[in-house]
């Protein structure tokens, strides 16, 4: 059974979310100690956390960074307050989805299945794909090239991977979001702009920045200039 972590302080919408995911075979557990999050979820070590925005003593925001300095498990974001640009802020600090509230069950469940499914997916696939001298771990989001490494979120890995396995042929803006969700909810573009700001300034540290191109009005391609 796969275990969801609520990082939620209202109770009502808490006691929703752990009847919700119970319905659907899911474990669910939640913070008792708002100041020790980060403690907690390396003691439950969970499948995927829901976090909200505002919090007691730090925000989500806050948490996630925190979350992510020691673990790439999903987080998906459950806040009241406006999608934009609280949504890219969380996607580019490593969160993996956004949901508003007010929400459907079926949404909420909806998403949580698939982020896990993606994740689930991964763990399936070879480890390492291959480009000219770079080597990438999609297992842990690690890029390496001879003696040098550079860690990457599970959305710029996802990236990534797309770009590795086709290079020289354009991969359009819509088939990367649909690749990062899954359940085509997530449409905007600025999200993916800001990923791939990210992913281009870690891929400068090792001298694969310049390889990714962007075609204007169609989408990015990786150069293979030594096919």
């Amino acid at each position: 059974m796969q275990k969801i972590f609520i990082i939620e302080d209202d109770q009502t919408i808490r006691n929703e979310m752990v009847q919700s995911l119970k319905k659907w075979n899911f474990q669910a557990g939640w913070v008792q100690d708002f100041q020790n999050i980060d403690s907690e979820i390396k003691q439950q070590s969970p499948d995927l956390i829901i976090m909200d925005i505002t919090l007691p003593f730090y925000d989500g925001f806050y948490w996630t960074q925190k979350i992510r300095e020691f673990s790439k498990i999903p987080i998906m974001f459950v806040s009241a307050a406006e999608m934009d640009p609280n949504a890219i802020r969380a996607i580019s600090i490593g969160a993996d989805d956004y949901l508003t509230k007010p929400f459907s069950v079926d949404v909420f469940v909806s998403k949580i299945q698939a982020i896990l499914r993606r994740t689930n997916q991964n763990n399936h696939l070879a480890e390492t794909i291959n480009f000219n001298t770079f080597s990438l771990n999609i297992i842990a989001n690690v890029l390496r090239s001879q003696n040098e490494s550079v860690k990457l979120t599970t959305t710029e890995g996802t990236i990534l991977k797309l770009l590795f396995l086709n290079p020289d042929q354009v991969i359009s803006k819509k088939k990367i979001i649909k690749s990062i969700w899954q359940n085509g909810d997530f449409t905007d573009e600025n999200i993916l702009n800001v990923n791939m700001s990210r992913l281009r300034d870690k891929l400068g540290q090792i001298g694969l920045a310049d390889k990714i191109v962007t075609e204007y009005g169609k989408g990015y391609r990786l150069l293979d200039n030594g096919k």
